[in-house]
Order: structure tokens, then C-alpha cells, then sequence
């Protein structure tokens, strides 16, 4: 019990920033696997949605279809990513908002790391 106090706590404290996408965005965000190691999301999207700001530890991204995205980071810098479906990319942890910024659907699976 003591633990979870704690537990609860920490999330608590945890800035806006720093939220889980299924807590933010869990209309676009599904687990499709969990375990002690790792996540399995799958995310989709529609052109000109965004995400909440929300943060991932350490993933490998899928890109299952072609799409394009504008990332915004917590210090305001804005990344643009394109992806050719089959694309794979790692990315250390993060914070940000995501927008659907091309003319076709957003669709991935990540693999968090834990």
C-alpha cells in the first residue's frame, strides 16, 4: 500500500508535459501488447488531428503507411518527419505534441522500451 501512495505521488507530480498518451490521446493510442520489458502501441490519425503533449521513454517506430508529421517539443523547437510506410526509426525519450500535417492518414506501431 505504501508503494502505491508513493506511486501515485510521483504521477501526480508529473507535469503535463510528461503524460501518457493513452491518458491524453486515448482515441489514437492502443496497446496491442504489454509485458515487464515492453509497450506495443498503435497509433492512427487523421490528417490536421494533433496530439495532446504527451512524452514516450525510448521506442522503435513502424511506420505501417506513408504520412507526414510536425512534431512540437517542450522548448517550442518544431521537427518535421516524413515516412515511407515500412520506415523503422529509434528514438531516445521524448516529450511532444504531434500533428498530422500531410494529406494522408497517420498509422505506426511503437515499441516502448520500459
Amino acid at each position: 500500500m505504501h508503494r502505491l501512495i508513493i506511486a501515485l505521488g510521483l504521477f501526480i507530480s508529473l507535469p503535463a508535459h510528461a503524460a501518457d498518451p493513452l491518458h491524453t490521446d486515448g482515441d489514437k493510442y492502443k496497446v496491442r501488447f504489454e509485458n515487464d520489458r515492453v509497450r506495443v502501441l498503435e497509433y492512427s490519425d487523421k490528417p490536421g488531428d494533433r496530439t495532446h503533449q504527451h512524452r514516450h521513454p525510448p521506442f522503435v517506430l513502424y511506420a505501417v503507411v506513408s504520412f507526414k508529421r510536425k512534431l512540437v517539443l517542450p522548448d517550442g523547437k518544431e521537427l518535421l518527419r516524413e515516412f515511407k510506410a515500412g520506415d523503422v526509426m529509434w528514438s531516445d525519450a521524448q516529450a511532444h505534441i504531434g500533428m498530422n500535417v500531410g494529406e494522408t492518414p497517420t498509422q505506426v506501431i511503437m515499441i516502448e522500451m520500459k
